[in-house]
């Protein structure tokens, strides 16, 4: 009687999931399966398609001239925002974290918490008009100290369009992370800080040699979605440069894009977000095979 309890308990607990993964095999297997078939075939949509094989890869990694200037973009841009994204936010956190008092604590989580809410889009286009542009922040300071041979349209120059971007949210503290590193560091046991003021790791000493390899699994996690994000990403490049001068700023999303709904190849847009998701899965198997938790380093001590 109780194994057929079990098991009424359990087929419930299964069909109350079903709604669910239903909608996202809809919304989201099914347009991920598309995309690996559309990839084969060369088509505009409403047209016929043409069987083209691994012609769309081929021309893309191999002949397509935009193909390793926005690699090259996209990683470097990547790079520094992992540099900025692991660094900044933990210190901040670090720095909430070491105040005294938990309403303050609490106060400044807030504070850093409260710039999430304003769009992304509006950010990106303060920066590009207020800030970056040609009559903006950065050049009236320029001219206002007597630096007027730097200033320049930093989005609009081949030298300098890419690092401006790069710029872009200085000074890079952002709520979601700073909330994450904080909750790393409050679930460090106090055993461990007053086993750390025993053997005087105190200060920088104790942030570089205990805390954060006690937060790892926060390092790890951040660090995942910065690659995503930074191998998807385009919308702030597509709205404050459309990838110029030139091809200084482009990068394989924006060409995914611009293939799909500019130029109406949808089948070469595909197979440009297929190699995307191979990039991307890669670096999601190295990131859970190789990079260790502090869980896992802790299982394994």
């Amino acid at each position: 009687m109780q194994h057929l309890k079990s098991i009424r308990t359990g087929a419930a607990c299964y069909l109350s999931v079903l709604p669910s993964l239903a909608l996202l095999a809809v919304f989201s297997f099914l347009p991920m399966f598309m995309a690996f078939y559309n990839s084969f075939f060369e088509y505009e949509v409403g047209g016929a398609r043409t069987w083209v094989g691994f012609d769309n890869y081929l021309d893309y990694i191999i002949s397509d001239p935009t193909t390793a200037i926005s690699f090259l973009n996209m990683a470097i841009l990547t790079a520094i925002t992992i540099a900025v994204r692991l660094s900044v936010p933990l210190i901040v956190a670090k720095l909430i974290h070491s105040l005294p008092h938990e309403r303050h604590r609490y106060l400044y989580r807030l504070a850093f918490l409260i710039p999430s809410v304003v769009p992304g889009v509006a950010i990106q286009l303060i920066w590009g008009l207020l800030i970056l542009g040609e009559t903006g922040l950065v050049n009236s300071i320029l001219e206002s100290i007597g630096a007027g041979e730097f200033v320049r349209g930093w989005l609009s120059d081949p030298d300098t369009a890419l690092l401006a971007l790069a710029c872009i949210g200085f000074p890079w503290i952002t709520g979601f992370e700073v909330l994450i590193f904080y909750a790393g560091l409050s679930n460090i046991p106090e055993s461990v800080h007053e086993a750390a003021a025993l053997d005087a790791a105190v200060g920088v000493k104790k942030f570089l040699l205990i805390d954060i390899p006690l937060v790892l699994s926060q390092i790890k996690l951040i660090f995942m979605l910065v690659i995503i994000g930074g191998i998807q990403s385009f919308e702030f490049i597509f709205i404050l440069t459309q990838g110029g001068p030139g091809f200084e700023t482009y990068v394989p999303g924006l060409w995914m894009y611009d293939n799909a709904f500019s130029f109406q190849k949808m089948g070469y847009a595909s197979s440009i977000g297929v190699v995307l998701f191979v990039i991307i899965m890669f670096f999601t198997v190295i990131n859970m095979r190789y990079f260790r938790s502090a869980e896992e380093l802790q299982e394994a001590s």
